[in-house]
């Protein structure tokens, strides 16, 4: 009996895997077409942000981002994150405000706010300081750490808390360790404290519970907030910006109204009660 080769019979055996091979690349395909469209400005977005880390040992500090059309007034928030700052030139390139990390939680202060809270007022820049708070941690101690650490003073900025650390064990204990550090900390400097945090977070955990509170909107890859503007006054629309005298990226954000309107948003001579209110 005549039989096949052996190449032959094994050529015959494997292609219905060759077929399913490629029926599972061709579904692969497809279903990631599918997300890639669905998702396209966040891939782009991680995409931008790995290759600025891959590229950040060749910044030289003098990169620019365009400023954002339709607002008048710009400004950035700062950690120990950007390292050294030139403010004298980050004042020269139209950003008019700047709000500094100071402290975290319960113990962390900023290591570079004390520079950057000097410097950036020598520069002309209007300065504000901001204190990211951790929810699991009691909110009259974390009001604490923040009034010790920021000598607000008249003409600055009003207090911000950062509200967006995901990892808490109880939404009612959040909100009222918010109201807690809220109320302490515009006791003490006597001006309502702006609330920040990011559209998903706010969305899904603080709307409607601080609306006496102005918000401070973190809203990327959208050509405007979602919210109303009558709901936000300040719209962090980037993190991965832009500005000469930073080496690397930095957060960059739009006032919403014009600059005599920042002007009146600051701490008048009045406004700034001793330490001992916190008692």
């Amino acid at each position: 009996m005549n039989r096949p080769p052996r190449t032959a019979s094994r050529r015959r055996a494997a292609s219905p895997w060759r077929r399913y091979l490629g029926l599972s690349v061709l579904v692969l395909g497809v279903v990631s077409l599918v997300v890639y469209l669905r998702y396209q400005r966040l891939v782009h977005r991680y995409v931008r942000r790995t290759y600025a880390s891959f590229t950040l040992g060749s910044l030289t500090g003098r990169e620019k981002t365009p400023l954002l059309d339709g607002y008048t007034v710009h400004g950035i928030d700062v950690s120990s994150y950007q390292g050294t700052i030139n403010w004298k030139t980050v004042a020269e390139h139209r950003v008019r405000f700047a709000f500094i990390k100071a402290s975290e939680g319960i113990t962390l202060r900023d290591q570079r706010f004390r520079r950057n809270w000097k410097e950036a007022r020598a520069a002309g820049i209007y300065r504000g300081a901001y204190h990211y708070f951790q929810p699991n941690y009691d909110g009259a101690v974390q009001a604490t750490l923040f009034v010790r650490t920021v000598p607000l003073s008249s003409g600055d900025l009003p207090p911000v808390l950062d509200v967006e650390a995901p990892e808490f064990h109880d939404v009612a204990q959040m909100r009222r360790g918010i109201t807690t550090w809220l109320r302490l900390v515009e006791r003490h400097y006597g001006v309502r404290p702006i609330l920040y945090s990011n559209y998903g977070f706010y969305k899904r955990y603080l709307a409607g519970h601080f609306d006496d509170y102005p918000l401070w909107l973190a809203h990327y890859e959208v050509d405007s907030p979602v919210l109303p503007r009558d709901k936000w006054i300040i719209w962090q629309h980037s993190d991965e910006a832009y500005v000469p005298g930073i080496r690397g990226t930095v957060d960059f954000n739009v006032f919403q109204g014009n600059f005599e309107s920042l002007l009146a948003l600051r701490i008048p001579e009045t406004g700034k009660n001793s330490p001992s209110s916190l008692n």
